[in-house]
């Protein structure tokens, strides 16, 4: 059985185990991280140098990086929806989910730090606004989107992109900040709301 490393609030474990609710792949998942198991110790550096969650072992497999576990189970799955095998519509699922990881990311790190965290290193209230406003912008190019599907991001199919784009939907929607109207991003996240994975690890009381 696979093995998932991390604690159960931890946007980026949510996606391991979405990604595994989608493919029927049971897992076990352990606590570790902040308030759990610390992940400083050498057993846990040398699954993952970095000493950050999640870490998925399966078998002799060992992987850290959130959006790389989700390319490999879906990979190891066969030929899938979440990514498929022709190389342009692959690409246009990775293309989102790099966009997640790196545009979309750091324009909400500022202010989930300080809104959500409560990190006392992240309350300049000058900088969350400027976070805040940057989120809503990087949303906004979502919608745009989101308004030319008029199903999930890539097109009528549900993929990886729309696990890590519907987990930070869901996190725009909870964290205190002054949120665009953006229909259709709400729009998608009812759809959202049918898959039972989504139910479970993506609106489920967790920002």
């Amino acid at each position: 059985m696979l093995r998932i490393l991390g604690k159960p609030q931890s946007i980026n474990v949510r996606k391991v185990m979405w990604t595994c609710a989608e493919l029927g792949l049971p897992f076990a998942r352990e606590d570790w991280g902040s308030g759990y198991q610390p992940t400083d110790t050498p057993a846990f550096l040398a699954l993952n140098p970095n000493g950050l969650v999640p870490v998925l072992v399966d078998g002799d497999v060992v992987l850290w990086q959130s959006n790389t576990i989700c390319r490999y189970l879906a990979t190891r799955a066969g030929d899938t929806p979440l990514l498929p095998l022709d190389a342009a519509a692959r690409a246009r699922v990775e293309q989102w989910m790099d966009w997640q990881a790196t545009e979309l990311n750091d324009a909400w790190r500022y202010a989930v730090m300080g809104l959500v965290r409560k990190s006392p290193a992240h309350t300049d209230p000058v900088q969350i606004a400027a976070s805040a406003f940057q989120w809503n912008r990087m949303m906004g190019i979502l919608e745009r989107q989101l308004e030319r599907t008029g199903a999930y991001v890539t097109g009528d199919t549900f993929t990886l992109a729309d696990v890590l784009i519907g987990l930070s939907v869901n996190r725009w929607r909870m964290t205190p900040i002054d949120h665009a109207p953006l229909p259709a991003v709400l729009a998608y996240e009812e759809r959202l709301f049918e898959r039972p994975g989504y139910r479970e690890f993506g609106r489920n009381g967790l920002p």
